[in-house]
């Protein structure tokens, strides 16, 4: 989220899977359930990824972006598919173990199949410290993930102006390196706010003061200076905040006046934050660029 460097190593460093009790979702790591079983939030995810591997040097490089992420998003191919033709997209990555060791394994096991797996193991082997739905939703990955996944994977490989495609507003690995080159480096944004702001956060409730902080902190390091509005990454915020704890118990407590959401078209959801609130940063960051 705000600290985009940290958020690259948590998508690929070694997973560990805990939790205290059956309100712990730590084993999630920095995924949510909606990720894994719908896909949700993952463009954000392939973005920072695509980022991470593309800006490691002065230039660009696109190719070794684009191939982290078939790494990283790789799934042993059944062996009906082993004779797949050289032209034809595939799921199993499996070659690019040696130039990503932490992206995928030699058998083409990458780090997110790997990763689903391992929170559905934990969870089927943990019933006392993890949730009744969560324990449905691990039935669900072992019963369905794979096929659906490597489906995704073979999609992402479509080009973007290929006429066999089906979908208008599928994720392509194209979209992902055109964010990675536009977006550029991974950037880390400050968390705290300004002093000004923060003293007027003292009306809202404890349990969502720090939600709301983040929320501004956030709003702060995206805001357009020609555009309000800045996109509200509600299932990545799940996976920051841990379950699904802000999507479920937060964002329709969210105070109004702070926090104006709005939702656009093709589902979209948006947020701005009230001009009174931030009126003076914007302005104070606008001549420093003058």
């Amino acid at each position: 989220m705000l600290n985009e460097q940290q958020e690259f190593l948590s998508y690929t460093s070694v997973s560990e899977y805990t939790s205290k009790n059956k309100q712990d979702f730590s084993y999630l790591g920095r995924t949510a359930f909606a990720t894994i079983l719908d896909f949700e939030g993952l463009p954000r995810i392939l973005s920072i990824i695509a980022r991470g591997y593309m800006h490691e040097t002065n230039s660009p490089d696109i190719d070794r972006a684009y191939r982290a992420l078939c790494a990283w998003c790789s799934i042993p191919d059944k062996k009906e598919n082993a004779t797949r033709e050289e032209w034809q997209y595939k799921s199993d990555f499996r070659e690019l173990h040696e130039e990503f060791p932490e992206l995928v394994t030699e058998d083409g096991q990458g780090w997110f199949y790997r990763h689903v797996h391992g929170i559905a193991d934990y969870i089927l082997s943990n019933p006392n410290k993890t949730s009744k739905g969560a324990y449905d939703n691990a039935l669900a990955i072992e019963s369905g993930f794979d096929k659906k996944w490597r489906n995704k994977v073979i999609q992402f490989q479509i080009p973007i102006f290929s006429e066999k495609t089906k979908g208008a507003w599928i994720v392509r690995f194209d979209d992902m390196i055109a964010d990675a080159l536009e977006l550029g480096t991974l950037k880390v944004y400050p968390e705290t706010l300004p002093e000004n702001i923060s003293k007027k956060l003292s009306v809202v409730p404890d349990e969502l003061r720090d939600k709301v902080s983040y929320l501004i902190a956030y709003y702060l390091a995206n805001i357009d200076d020609e555009i309000e509005w800045v996109v509200l990454p509600v299932v990545s915020l799940d996976a920051y905040f841990g379950g699904t704890t802000f999507s479920k118990k937060i964002l329709s407590k969210l105070p109004k006046d702070i926090i104006i959401r709005d939702r656009t078209s093709y589902g979209v959801s948006r947020y701005k934050v009230s001009e009174k609130l931030v009126y003076k940063e914007l302005q104070r960051r606008k001549i420093a660029k003058l």
